[in-house]
């Protein structure tokens, strides 16, 4: 598990919260690389796309007609929020499988903290819109009423459970990959020129782990439009 220590970026042992450490580090390369795909791929605006700006408008309408799908024309205004985090964490994920490099997605603390700011901006954002109609949420109108007061406690624990799983999901798929490949790698030294199947075996996680990346950005995004719209629409 030595790939997940986080460590100071200029020598010593203490961490502090402003100490550089290599979550600091892959972090900006992760800012740095939308703003090279975002910024300076559709620089040009070209009528007949560049690559880079073909894969960024492709992005950029894949989650904008999952925003309005899923939360309505309501939810748009809340577009850039949304793409900001599915394009962070899909290239967090990404950067992460380069060998020798550090995945800031497979620690909870990154995936906690995306995963309570949208907690906290959707659970605000539902009472400053309903006010304390948002509650009702939680009120399941069409059960049997002995049932409501039951299913009522049920929904209130499962919505404050609801950044625990975002979070988890996350950083718990990313990391279970990352710790199959290298324990395969350790077969693989260990068995020196008989390593034929654990090499084998290496590149089909590898390439199921960049399948997994792509995969947990969009759950998370999506999970992200879902609650948003609970927001939006708590009648529904």
């Amino acid at each position: 598990m030595d790939q997940f220590q986080i460590k100071p970026l200029f020598g010593g042992s203490e961490i502090l919260w402003y100490t550089p450490t290599n979550v600091t580090l892959w972090m900006g390369f992760t800012v740095l690389a939308i703003i090279a795909l975002l910024v300076l791929g559709t620089r040009g605006r070209a009528i007949v796309p560049s690559r880079s700006q073909s894969i960024a408008e492709s992005m950029y309408g894949f989650i904008y007609k999952m925003v309005e799908d899923i939360t309505g024309k309501q939810g748009l205004k809340f577009f850039p929020y949304i793409f900001t985090l599915f394009m962070f964490v899909l290239v967090a994920n990404f950067l992460g499988l380069i060998p020798t490099s550090f995945t800031t997605t497979s620690h909870i603390a990154v995936t906690a903290t995306l995963a309570f700011a949208v907690f906290f901006t959707v659970t605000i954002l539902g009472f400053a819109l309903n006010g304390f109609k948002f509650l009702g949420l939680f009120w399941v109108s069409s059960a049997p009423l002995p049932l409501r007061p039951v299913l009522a406690v049920i929904e209130l624990i499962s919505y404050f459970v609801r950044p625990v799983s975002h979070s988890i999901r996350l950083a718990g798929n990313v990391m279970a990959g990352h710790a199959v490949i290298k324990v395969f790698a350790g077969f693989a030294g260990a068995l020196g020129l008989g390593a034929i199947a654990p090499i084998f075996a290496i590149t089909a996680v590898y390439g199921l782990e960049v399948l997994v990346a792509a995969i947990q950005a969009y759950v998370f995004t999506i999970l992200t439009c879902v609650y948003l719209n609970d927001a939006l629409h708590p009648s529904h």
